[in-house]
């Protein structure tokens, strides 16, 4: 039998005489809800020759029965441990597949029935489609057959997904899967099971500041639960279903085929476990195998980290970023701290890059030093590499170019550059696949390419650049002119010919792909003919705002009107519901800087206050909320003083415009942009309601920093009770409704802190309501839950500003 389920909710009525209402699901008015209920476009994914279009149909939105099902919740895991499969997943629920030279789509025949599919990927020839399925007892393996569009299963229903996708491609014709071993042991009731001790944590007196986590281990029945679902045998399974165990039962965190195929490369989890930091940071053992299952070599032994040094570009000590060089068939890249990871020691370089080529008989090889922390590597051919290095606290970003065939001593340096700098961003390299089938620099008769967003002071303008490797040389060969649309720049298809992959949008056209042709005079061939399924906003006013905060620092938004609504006259003075999320900056020029465009596809959602401009309500929709520290002053130092500075700018400058009546204007926001807007009612007198969701209003919970905060409780007190809502609850007397979803799994933003925060505010007398939806973690999944909350909005802004 289906369970219903109610809305929770903590109302304080006019009269103080009602604490909890028992409400039942509602729904918005009409213009809302249709503009809120309708069927989502199908995914895409094609092959990378661009044949193929494979269209992922699932629908909008999960159902409560599918949040309500049974889940563990182990080392910063959710999973259901009847399915083996994470419980966080959203579903597939059809597939078809269709020749991007032809009209029609293809329904792909042979699906299973009510299918609930995931973890799809092509082989790689590209002439087959696996995915999983999972069932009411667990989740089996199915293939597709591109060409005849036949889909047929190859497994039972017994993999294990709980680490992520099951299986692993090794050849065109066979891959490695992850099985529940025959075993395998039942799972211990933690509501019966009596605790045989106390649960006990020490300190050796070694400083580590870890962030706050959830979903960690709690005690010894949580290890071995942990270990119970976490385990997996490997066999080697041949696309006729045929299976043979390759590896007996451990928990594997990753696997991963040398490009050659030959060497196989595993990852296990190892015991100590721990209770204050998630799976990823437990001990791991990598070991290189044949193809036979003989051990090759342990390539690298990563002992529990708990303690980490404080910062954001600091790291753990040993071996880390593991993986094969994508140019060669068989060695291993990985990355070495020089400062012991941590970035407060004065060293000349931060990191080393080493390779290690199969059978690992020799030592390593150095391939290059970084001034700054290790950001990646592009690998290429013989001759070129890309390497990334960044420094957080300096946002400072460096690309360098290496012949990877020599030890580089100097690398040369390509971009140096602010990484927070929009208007200067070369763009990214274009990679191709290699014999090996991997992605590498896409070098063409000794030129590369980059492809650009184009951000600029007067627009968006995407843009591709031919970079010469000898001489440096970096020429722009096509730049999108468009005024009206906004073109995306997705790949480089023929280097020769002059195709390019685009997508094509304007505010009320809906996004698809097409075909560019450089060489042509830009010809465009259509792949997808998507319909804008949001038509009745279409004469929606939308425009791309500029004005400036009262330090001169530079602000925007996007800024939405009722359709019809009088901009000449401007008789009506509308009211103004403002939507944002703070960001942290380094300098005032990267934090003016614009990084929206009106042409960009009008498509609401939950997520922001779009819908209430069918309301007759002016939407600033994505406001910027820069908050800045320069030099050796962090961001955080005077974050409410630069916070209502924003604010107010917003307000003044739309005032100014004459569409709004200044006393009648809201403030919203999701996570930190709900802290936000709890302190903006806190703090400042500009606005008449706020609506905050899934936030965290009391920063002593978060002592080891929050957001891009590095500093401690103890560094800074004054700045953490300041900018925390909670400590300064006896100053809101603004009407607030808090919004959370009750299983919240995001670090630091627990349930408990919307729970406190309304207890604290409903006893010193403010006008609170709170509203917990049942099931929902961080973002909100179920259609219910949405529908339900889009009420709660339309009924407060109704009451506390419209009227």
């Amino acid at each position: 039998m289906r369970l219903k389920f109610l809305a929770i909710v903590g109302l304080l009525s006019v009269n103080w005489s009602i604490a909890q209402e028992n409400v039942t699901f509602q729904k918005p008015s009409k213009t809302i809800l249709d503009l809120a209920d309708y069927q989502r476009a199908p995914s895409v994914s094609m092959d990378s020759k661009k044949e193929f279009i494979l269209l992922s149909y699932r629908n909008t939105y999960k159902t409560l029965d599918e949040l309500n099902q049974e889940e563990m919740r182990l080392a910063g895991l959710r999973i259901n441990p009847i399915t083996n499969i994470s419980s966080t997943v959203t579903y597939i629920n059809n597939l078809k597949i269709r020749k991007i030279s032809e009209k029609l789509e293809q329904q792909v025949k042979g699906l299973p029935e009510n299918a609930k599919i995931s973890n799809v990927s092509w082989s790689p020839n590209e002439k087959k489609i696996v995915f999983t399925n999972t069932t009411n007892k667990g989740v089996e393996l199915w293939i597709i057959d591109v060409l005849s569009q036949t889909a047929k299963k190859i497994t039972n229903d017994n993999l294990n997904a709980n680490l992520g996708s099951p299986y692993t491609w090794h050849t065109n014709d066979e891959l490695l899967i992850k099985v529940l071993p025959k075993n395998r042991a039942a799972l211990i009731d933690t509501k019966k099971d009596l605790p045989l001790g106390p649960t006990v944590s020490t300190s050796d007196g070694t400083k580590s500041q870890n962030r706050t986590f959830q979903d960690l281990l709690k005690n010894k029945t949580d290890e071995t639960n942990f270990e119970i679902v976490t385990t997996s045998e490997l066999y080697l399974l041949s696309l006729n279903g045929e299976a043979k165990l390759f590896k007996s039962a451990a928990i594997y965190a990753g696997e991963s085929f040398s490009p050659d195929g030959q060497y196989l490369l595993l990852t296990t989890i190892q015991r100590p476990y721990s209770y204050i930091v998630p799976m990823s940071r437990f001990p791991q053992k990598s070991i290189v195998y044949d193809l036979n299952g003989n051990e090759i070599k342990t390539v690298n032994e990563i002992p529990l980290n708990e303690i980490m040094p404080k910062g954001f570009s600091s790291v753990r000590k040993g071996k880390r970023n593991m993986g094969w060089r994508a140019d060669l068939p068989a060695s291993l890249y990985f990355v070495e701290a020089l400062d012991e990871g941590d970035q407060s020691k004065s060293v000349e370089f931060r990191d080393e890059v080493f390779t290690w080529d199969a059978p690992f008989n020799a030592l390593p090889t150095s391939l290059v030093k970084t001034k700054q922390r290790f950001g990646g590597i592009t690998w290429g051919n013989e001759n070129y590499a890309l390497v990334y290095d960044s420094w957080y606290d300096t946002r400072n970003a460096k690309t360098y170019l290496i012949n990877p065939s020599k030890s580089n001593a100097n690398p040369t340096i390509l971009f140096d550059r602010n990484s927070q700098d929009i208007y200067s961003d070369p763009g990214n390299f274009e990679t191709k696949k290699n014999q090996y089938n991997r992605y590498v620099l896409a070098v063409e008769n000794d030129k590369a390419y980059l492809i650009g967003d184009g951000f600029s002071k007067d627009g968006q303008f995407p843009f591709i650049s031919e970079f010469n490797l000898k001489t440096l040389e970096n020429k722009k060969i096509y730049t999108s002119t468009y005024k009206d649309k906004k073109e995306d720049l997705i790949s480089i298809e023929d280097f020769k010919k002059g195709d390019v992959l685009v997508m094509i949008q304007s505010k009320n056209e809906f996004p698809n792909y097409y075909m560019r042709n450089l060489k042509s005079k830009n010809k465009l061939t259509p792949i997808t003919t998507f319909t804008n399924p949001f038509e009745s906003i279409k004469n929606v006013y939308k425009e791309v705002i500029k004005y400036k905060r009262k330090d001169g620092v530079e602000l925007s938004g996007t800024l939405y009107l009722p359709a019809g609504y009088d901009r000449t006259t401007k008789k009506e003075k509308l009211p103004l519901l403002i939507w944002a999320y703070p960001e942290e900056f380094k300098d005032k020029n990267s934090a003016g800087q614009v990084n929206k465009n009106h042409n960009e596809f009008t498509f609401p959602n939950y997520g922001s206050f779009v819908y209430w401009v069918t309301k007759g309500y002016a939407v600033l929709d994505d406001a910027s909320f820069p908050i800045i520290g320069e030099g050796k002053t962090e961001p955080n130092d005077t974050f409410i003083t630069q916070l209502v500075d924003n604010a107010e700018a917003a307000i003044n400058a739309l005032d100014q415009l004459g569409y709004i009546n200044r006393k009648k204007v809201a403030v919203g926001g999701h996570s930190y942009g709900a802290f936000m807007t709890a302190n903006l009612l806190t703090h400042s007198n500009l606005f008449a309601c706020g609506i905050a969701r899934s936030g965290a209003y009391n920063r002593t919970l978060t002592p080891f920093g929050f957001q891009s905060e590095q500093r401690n409780y103890w560094d800074v007190p004054t700045i953490y009770n300041e900018m925390s809502p909670f400590m300064n609850a006896d100053k809101m007397k603004t009407p607030l409704l808090l919004v959370h979803g009750d299983a919240d799994n995001n670090p630091g933003t627990f349930t408990l802190q919307s729970e406190r925060y309304f207890q604290a505010l409903k006893g010193l007398g403010a006008p609170v309501r709170l509203v917990l939806l049942p099931k929902e973690s961080h973002g909100y999944a179920a259609k219910d839950n949405i529908l339900h909350l889009l009420w709660e909005q339309e009924q407060f802004l109704d009451k506390y500003l419209k009227n």
